[in-house]
């Protein structure tokens, strides 16, 4: 049985203090973010691209290309999250996603320079990693032909700190 489409989200806790009680359940960033912004670069990953640039060095994967259905980045309160949905994903292709689109949201055109990076496919213009605190595996989903129902989209945050 194979999957047709992953979907993580990952969680980043937006404020100046951190919180004791989300420090394994969400990323902690005490600098103001741009969600939108974010959201905005986050748009040059759609459809099937080379993803090198994200891509770990330990990645075992025979082949970079991979295909992205959705990147949704918004914020909730004191929570930016994002939401990515694709056919597959590299070694730790999301935190690194995420990391790059913390250095990029603060750009003059954070989409230019997101869309420079990917083409690239250097390693080394990318983001740091992300912190695997905040990374979910929220669904995986299946062929309709095995009847595996596809589960609620609704969001669900973190609980307050």
């Amino acid at each position: 049985m194979r999957a047709t489409r992953r979907v993580y989200r990952y969680f980043i806790l937006n404020r100046s203090a951190r919180s004791g009680l989300q420090r394994a359940r969400a990323a902690w960033v005490h600098r103001a973010l741009d969600a939108d912004a974010m959201h905005a670069a986050a748009q040059a990953l759609l459809g099937e691209h080379d993803f090198s640039a994200f891509r770990s060095i330990e990645c075992q994967s025979k082949t970079p290309v991979r295909r992205v259905e959705r990147l949704t980045v918004r914020r909730e309160g004191d929570y930016v999250w994002m939401e990515i949905a694709a056919n597959a994903y590299l070694h730790h292709m999301v935190r690194n996603i995420v990391g790059t689109l913390l250095d990029v949201q603060s750009a003059a055109d954070p989409l230019a320079a997101m869309k420079s990076i990917l083409a690239g496919a250097d390693r080394r213009h990318a983001g740091v990693t992300a912190p695997p605190a905040g990374l979910y595996l929220w669904r995986v989903e299946y062929p309709a032909a095995y009847g595996i129902p596809t589960p609620s989209a609704g969001l669900l945050l973190p609980p307050e700190a």
